[in-house]
């Protein structure tokens, strides 16, 4: 959205619209870019640029919960006071790439004259409306198929656990649809998603066939796994938005805690119970299986970050790059896949080739990049230390604690120099 280093001459629809006009424009432009998951120095740096081509000055304060927005008109000066202050109260805003798009497309065509700024407006406006059924479907069935996906490529397990996972993830999927309407239920829903797959994973080990239970537990839990969030939060913090990036980063280990207080609480109720699952006797899934479960979790993502149907290809490559890079360099370094090498690597390419995409596509770099780090951030390490806190693992815990760090530190530094790398020249 808008260049890094804009026009500061004001055209003149905008000097001579009401000042009030513009501000109830950018206001609600800032709302959407929260909403659609846009971070807080992308944020702020979006909305001083497009404030400045509408003849105004926008001092912008985000965090994950709220906005504060100052404006002042420009040919005030240096010495100009803020007219007008708005306050919004948010909750959290989550990732929906179409929609980030369709904001940043109605920006630039309001920008560049070619749509009013009521009609922009309203058009901002009607991206608040909710999701289709249609939609609600596809997003539920993309749980069952990331979580059985990972469980595949990541976790290596067996048929059994795959087609578990992928079960628990549909059951999943659909308490969090019906959470996003449902206000209590929300604020419960991570513990409970936690509970509901440990209980039925449990149930089936019992009595069903033995499975690999951590793996299908964590693996049907994966997208509610607080990686992305813990990721932005160094990322803010990095920036030097220290507000929005230490709230981001409470919000993503009260997420932790849900989630393990959840699976630890039904583990040792069917413990109580008597209840005890077999052990993993199942052979794993075949090496060449992680090329169709890579692109069937690549298409996964793709539903999973909303994106409009024209992306979906960009977005499955970026997951893919992402995998196969990160891969790539733990391999050259001679460690694990997931090492912070590979990682850095990882990063460091995704954040080059966002870049380089939002420079000639004309769209969001979150296209290539929120999706294409999704495999990267180390959100079930985060879940297994605190997991072995609570089982009063303290060594165990401290040590993969401490290698979540080492791998936030890397992709983070890697997405950092990407940017140095290849400049960013659109805010979002």
């Amino acid at each position: 959205m808008g260049a890094s280093v804009v026009n500061t001459a004001v055209p003149t629809s905008f000097a001579t619209t009401a000042i009030n006009t513009r501000i109830a424009f950018l206001v609600e432009l800032a709302r959407r870019l929260h909403q659609y998951g846009t971070t807080a120095p992308r944020l702020e740096s979006a909305m001083f640029s497009v404030a400045q081509r509408m003849g105004l000055v926008a001092d912008v304060w985000s965090s994950p919960t709220a906005i504060i927005v100052s404006f002042s008109d420009q040919a005030q000066g240096d010495d100009g006071v803020a007219q007008v202050t708005q306050v919004m109260r948010l909750p959290p805003g989550d990732v929906n790439l179409a929609r980030l798009c369709e904001a940043d497309r109605i920006a630039d065509a309001v920008i560049d004259g070619h749509m009013g700024l009521r009609e922009g407006f309203q058009s901002l406006r009607a991206l608040g409306k909710p999701e289709t059924r249609r939609s609600e479907a596809a997003l539920i069935a993309s749980y069952g198929l990331a979580a059985a996906t990972v469980v595949a490529l990541l976790l290596h397990s067996a048929w059994v656990d795959l087609i578990t996972a992928g079960f628990i993830g549909v059951v999943i999927g659909s308490i969090t649809v019906a959470s996003a309407t449902r206000p209590r239920l929300a604020v419960a829903s991570e513990a409970i998603s936690a509970m509901v797959a440990t209980a039925i994973a449990t149930l089936v080990s019992a009595f069903v066939v033995p499975l690999a239970l951590k793996s299908v537990i964590l693996g049907s839990l994966i997208v509610l796994l607080p990686g992305m969030a813990l990721t932005t939060a160094v990322r803010e913090i990095s920036s030097g938005h220290l507000v929005a990036g230490v709230a981001r980063m409470g919000g993503a280990i009260a997420t932790l805690l849900k989630l393990t207080f959840g699976a630890v609480a039904a583990s040792q109720l069917f413990e109580a119970l008597g209840i005890k699952a077999h052990d993993y006797a199942v052979p794993p899934l075949p090496g060449w299986m992680d090329w169709p479960s890579l692109v069937l979790g690549a298409f996964s993502f793709a539903i999973l970050f909303r994106a409009a149907r024209k992306d979906w290809l960009v977005v499955m490559g970026a997951v893919i790059v992402g995998y196969l890079a990160t891969r790539w360099g733990g391999m050259i370094a001679g460690t694990l896949p997931s090492a912070p090498v590979g990682v850095f690597i990882g990063g460091l390419l995704l954040g080059a080739v966002s870049n380089l995409y939002a420079r000639f596509a004309h769209q969001p770099g979150a296209v290539i990049r929120e999706p294409g780090i999704i495999l990267l951030v180390p959100g079930s390490i985060s879940f297994r230390s605190v997991s072995y806190l609570l089982d009063h693992d303290a060594s165990l815990g401290m040590d993969t604690g401490l290698l979540v760090v080492t791998l936030l530190v890397s992709l983070v530094a890697g997405l950092l120099f990407g940017d140095l790398l290849i400049a960013p020249r659109r805010s979002l």
